[in-house]
């Protein structure tokens, strides 16, 4: 997401809460979970690749119709309408997120492979996979991340233990204690750009302790010469943007060849921890 109520004048600029243009002068990329549930008019994608930077990326989702209904099956008619709508963004789109669901199984890997093997190779793409069984049975996961390695797909990590160590009493807690995942973290990097999902506390100082070995992982990562994404949420996500410039700067300070974050203008500063 890149609006929220809570982010103008605190987190972003002082703007309106839907301002993409202020979420890109404070981070350099966003989830585009709006395309999960519907796609925009040709006029509101255009409107998007204008307001960012060149260097800025979205990592939209593909629509739940394709990853979700169809599970990948019979839908390149809906691929190719997907990319005519983003066209306007294509210079910044990366990666593209397959997010499967949980019923999306290890006997459906030949379903990705052959989705793998015809998507348009303008972009790279991110694989979410949700059912235990790609994480329970080692051959099985071996055979995932082989296939995304041969197919340049880079595999996403959702990380939601912090989540689930915290409390349970806003209805945003609630709501994301019952929606969101519980999976086995895998810190694996099966292509050059590796996507971490970060699913944190309402708390903000709780975090970090959490974040910690991304820290190191990241590093390590930028090290073997890869781009590794991170995208960090809370249950009421009122605090995402500072988390994640939290995180980023943690990076830097270790990593000096990272550039600092702009400091996005007409915001108030404020210390998080």
């Amino acid at each position: 997401m890149w609006t929220h109520s809570a982010w103008p004048g605190r987190s972003l600029a002082r703007t309106t809460a839907g301002d993409l243009a202020a979420y890109a002068s404070a981070l350099p990329a966003v989830e585009g979970n709006t395309t999960f549930y519907a796609l925009p008019r040709p006029e509101v994608a255009q409107r998007w690749a204008s307001a960012v930077p060149a260097d800025f990326r979205f990592m939209f989702k593909l629509p739940r119709t394709i990853t979700h209904q169809r599970k990948l099956r019979n839908v390149d008619e809906l691929v190719s309408e997907f990319f005519d709508v983003l066209k306007p963004c294509l210079p910044n789109m990366h990666p593209v997120s397959v997010q499967l669901p949980a019923a999306f199984g290890p006997d459906s890997l030949d379903v990705l492979d052959g989705f793998l093997r015809r998507a348009p190779t303008a972009v790279r793409y991110s694989v979410e996979v949700r059912n235990l069984g790609f994480f329970e049975d080692l051959d099985v996961e071996r055979r995932l991340n082989d296939l995304l390695f041969e197919r340049g797909a880079d595999r996403v990590i959702l990380d939601s233990r912090a989540l689930f160590a915290g409390p349970c009493s806003t209805p945003e807690e609630r709501e994301a204690f019952v929606n969101k995942p519980r999976l086995p973290v895998r810190a694996v990097a099966t292509n050059d750009s590796p996507v971490v999902r970060f699913i944190g506390q309402t708390d903000v100082q709780a975090n970090p302790q959490f974040w910690t070995p991304w820290i190191d992982t990241v590093i390590r990562w930028l090290d073997d010469g890869r781009s590794p994404i991170v995208f960090l949420h809370t249950p009421d996500n009122a605090d995402a943007v500072d988390l994640a410039r939290a995180f980023y700067d943690e990076v830097q300070v270790r990593y000096p060849a990272l550039d600092p974050l702009p400091t996005a203008p007409d915001r108030q500063v404020e210390t998080l921890f």
